[in-house]
């Protein structure tokens, strides 16, 4: 039971880190576009740092969970 809960969590993680890796993807875009205002810009820039910092954060956590299953 605890290895499905563990292989569910890793696949949500996973989930969540593409989706944070892709919006920072979207916000980079953004930033780099000099048509856009400087406030557009650098709302973008501080945006994407963060999604950098959540895809981290997930992926780590689906790399935890995928090693819980691997120690049972």
């Amino acid at each position: 039971m605890e290895t499905i809960k563990n292989a569910a969590n890793s696949a949500s993680e996973t989930l969540q880190g593409a989706a944070s890796g892709t919006s920072k993807e979207a916000n980079k875009h953004v930033a780099k576009d000099g048509n856009n205002s400087m406030s557009t810009r650098a709302s973008a820039a501080k945006d994407m740092v963060s999604d950098k910092i959540d895809q981290k954060k997930h992926e780590t956590n689906a790399d935890l969970y995928d090693k819980k299953n691997d120690l049972k």
